[in-house]
C-alpha cells in the first residue's frame, strides 16, 4: 500500500472492515446495516444488562447466559436487544456452547425487529481470538499514522500556548519531522530556529548557525516568498548536507499580506503524514503572526494611551475620553454605551496551574474579552458579560472562585475594581464566589458568616464557656448595654433590671473578657461579634461547655 493510500484509508475501524479480518466460520444471521459504523471495541459480557459499561459502537459477545431460564422468554430477550440498540451497540455475536447449540429463535426475531446486526460465533472461534483480531487491526500502519498525527498536533498546540510559542513550535516540528527549520519575519530577519537537543539542526551540523545553508543563500527564495501572493510553496536545493530539498511557505495575513516565511530543509522528500504536520505548523505560525501584527489593535492603543497619559481619564477632553471609550468597547466586543464589569478570580484548592499564558487565553475566551491581567491572587478581567450562573459554574468547576463587580462605565472602573478587591478576602475565607451588587455593604455584611462566627468565638470565648444559665443572661446584658451606647439607665430600662445590676454584670463581663469596655473600639468589636453569637450558642450543649 502506498503512503498516500495509508494516510487516506482509515482514521477509524468500521464493523465491515473488522468482519473482513474475522474467520469465515462466523455467520451473519441478520444485517442491521451497521457495516459502515465506527467500531470502538470488542467486549464479551454475560450480564443481563451490560449497557452501563458499553461505549457507543461496541461489538458485544455473549455465550447466552442471560437467556437461560426465565431470561429466555420472548419479552426478556426483546428487552435485552432493545437496550443494546439504545446503547448504540454495533453488533451482537452469539457464541455456540456451552449454554446453547444454536442461536435462539427469540433472539434472532428480536434482532430483526430492532434491526441489530447478529452473528453466530461457532465453538471453534474463541471470543479471545475475536478480541485479539480487533486489537491487531487497531495496530495496523494506518491506525498508527493517525494516532501519530493526532499526538503531533496536540504537541504543536501545546507549543502555541507556551511563553515562547514560535520557538517551541519549531522545536516540536523538527522533533517530529526530519528537517531543519528557520522562521523569518517580514523584514527578512530570523525570528526562530529549529534545533535538536544538541543545539544543532536535524541535519547534524551547524552551518549558518540556523539552517543547513547560509541565510544569504536563501535570499532569492525569501524574495519570492515575501513578494508573491496566494498560497504557494517555493522550492530550491543546495549541496550542503540536509539541504538537497529546501522548501518555503509564506505566512500570510487574512488579506494576503506577507507577514513572514517558514523555510525547511531535508535530504529526502517528506511523506504525506510529515507534510500534514508541516501544514499544521504553517497554519499555527500564521495564526501567531496575525495575532501579533494584524489582530485587534484596540487593546494596545488603549494600553498605550493610559500608560502615557494616566490622568487623561479625569482631565482629558470629551473627544479624548470618547476615543478611549471606543477602544475599550472594541476590546470587549461591545459598544461605547455598553456597561461592563470588573471580575477578579481567586484560585482555591484543586485548581490546576496551567501557567500564565494558558490561563490568560482561557480567561479571555470564557469572559469574551481581551482585557485580562494575571495577578498575584489569580486574575482580573474587564468584561461586557453579566457573568450569569452558568458561566460562574463553568469557572468554579475549574477550581476558581470569583468576585463579580456591578455594572459600570469607563470612569467608574477604578472604583469598581476597589469594591471588588474589598470582597476578595471574604471569598478566600468562605471559598464561595461573591457578587458586589448582592453584598450588604456593612461591616457585618462584608465580614460574612464564617469570619463573623470566628470573631465571636475568639472575642467571647470566656463567656461562651460558661453554663447556659450564666452565659445567656450575661450575653443579653452585654447586647442591651451596647445597643444603648453604654447608658446605664437606658440599658436598665431596656433589660428590665436595676441600673446597679447592669453595672455589676458589665463589670463581670469586663473581668471575664479582660477588656476595657470604656474603649470605643472594644465596644465596636464586641457589637459585631454579637451579631454572630446566636449561631454559636445554638451549637453548644445545654451546660455550655462545648464538649
Amino acid at each position: 500500500m502506498s503512503p498516500e493510500a495509508a494516510t487516506a484509508r482509515l482514521s477509524f475501524v468500521t464493523l465491515e472492515q473488522f468482519v473482513e479480518q474475522l474467520p469465515p466460520e462466523l455467520k451473519m444471521l441478520h444485517d442491521g446495516g451497521s457495516g459502515a459504523s465506527l467500531l470502538r471495541w470488542v467486549e464479551p459480557s454475560e450480564l443481563e444488562d451490560p449497557t452501563p459499561y458499553l461505549p457507543e459502537g461496541e461489538f458485544l459477545l455473549t455465550a447466552g447466559l442471560p437467556f437461560l431460564g426465565e431470561g429466555g422468554s420472548a419479552a426478556k430477550v426483546d428487552a435485552y436487544v432493545q437496550r443494546l440498540v439504545g446503547a448504540k451497540v454495533a453488533a451482537l455475536g452469539f457464541g455456540i456452547r456451552p449454554y446453547f447449540d444454536a442461536v435462539p429463535d427469540v433472539l434472532l426475531d428480536a434482532c430483526r425487529k430492532h434491526n441489530l446486526t447478529l452473528f453466530e460465533v461457532p465453538e471453534s472461534v474463541p471470543f479471545a481470538a475475536i478480541g485479539l483480531e480487533f486489537s491487531q487491526l487497531l495496530e495496523t500502519d494506518n491506525a498508527k499514522v493517525f494516532r501519530r498525527l493526532a499526538e503531533t498536533n496536540r504537541q504543536l498546540m501545546r507549543a502555541v500556548l507556551s511563553p515562547r510559542p514560535e520557538h517551541e513550535l519549531l522545536a516540536a516540528l523538527v522533533q517530529r519531522v526530519p528537517v531543519w527549520a528557520v522562521l523569518v519575519g517580514a523584514d527578512g530577519r530570523v525570528r526562530a530556529r529549529g534545533h535538536n537537543a544538541a543545539g544543532q539542526n536535524t541535519a547534524g551540523h551547524n552551518a549558518g548557525g540556523s539552517s543547513g545553508v547560509e541565510l544569504s543563500l536563501l535570499s532569492p527564495m525569501l524574495e519570492r516568498l515575501l513578494s508573491g501572493s496566494g498560497p504557494r510553496v517555493e522550492m530550491d536545493g543546495f549541496e550542503q548536507p540536509g539541504s538537497a530539498l529546501v522548501f518555503g511557505h509564506p505566512l500570510r495575513s487574512t488579506k494576503d499580506a506577507n507577514l513572514g516565511a517558514l523555510i525547511l530543509g531535508s535530504d529526502t522528500p517528506l511523506t504525506p503524514a510529515q507534510n500534514n504536520v508541516v501544514q499544521s505548523a504553517v497554519g499555527l505560525l500564521e495564526l501567531l503572526v496575525r495575532q501579533r501584527t494584524s489582530g485587534s489593535l484596540a487593546p494596545s492603543q488603549l494600553a498605550t494611551a493610559v500608560l502615557l497619559h494616566p490622568d487623561s481619564l479625569a482631565s482629558g477632553s470629551t473627544k479624548h475620553v470618547n476615543g478611549l471609550k471606543d477602544l475599550l468597547a472594541q476590546s470587549l466586543s461591545s459598544t461605547r454605551s455598553g456597561q461592563m464589569r470588573v471580575v477578579q478570580g481567586v484560585r482555591v484548592n484543586g485548581a490546576a496551574d496551567d501557567g500564565p499564558v494558558r490561563e490568560l487565553l482561557q480567561w479571555r475566551r470564557l469572559f469574551d474579552t481581551k482585557l485580562v491581567e494575571i495577578t498575584d491572587y489569580g486574575f482580573a478581567a474587564i468584561t461586557r458579560l453579566k457573568v450569569d450562573d452558568s458561566l460562574l459554574s463553568d469557572v468554579e468547576k475549574l477550581g476558581w472562585r470569583l468576585v463579580i463587580g456591578e455594572p459600570t462605565e469607563l470612569l467608574g472602573l477604578q472604583a469598581a475594581y476597589q469594591r471588588a478587591s474589598s470582597l476578595r478576602s471574604r471569598v478566600v475565607t468562605t471559598g464561595k464566589s461573591a457578587r458586589v451588587d448582592e453584598v450588604t455593604w456593612s461591616v457585618a455584611g462584608l465580614l460574612g458568616r464564617e469570619a463573623g462566627t470566628l470573631l465571636a468565638e475568639r472575642l467571647l470565648a470566656p463567656v461562651l464557656e460558661l453554663e447556659s444559665d450564666r452565659r445567656d443572661p450575661l450575653l443579653a446584658v452585654l447586647r442591651g448595654w451596647l445597643s444603648e451606647n453604654g447608658s446605664w439607665d437606658g440599658s436598665a430600662k431596656l433589660l428590665g433590671l436595676h441600673r446597679n445590676s447592669v453595672r455589676r454584670q458589665i463589670g463581670v463581663l469586663a473581668e471575664l473578657l479582660d477588656m476595657d469596655l470604656n474603649q470605643a473600639q472594644v465596644r465596636a468589636e464586641l457589637w459585631f461579634a454579637l451579631q454572630y453569637v446566636d449561631e454559636l450558642v445554638a451549637g453548644l450543649p445545654v451546660d455550655g461547655t462545648g464538649d
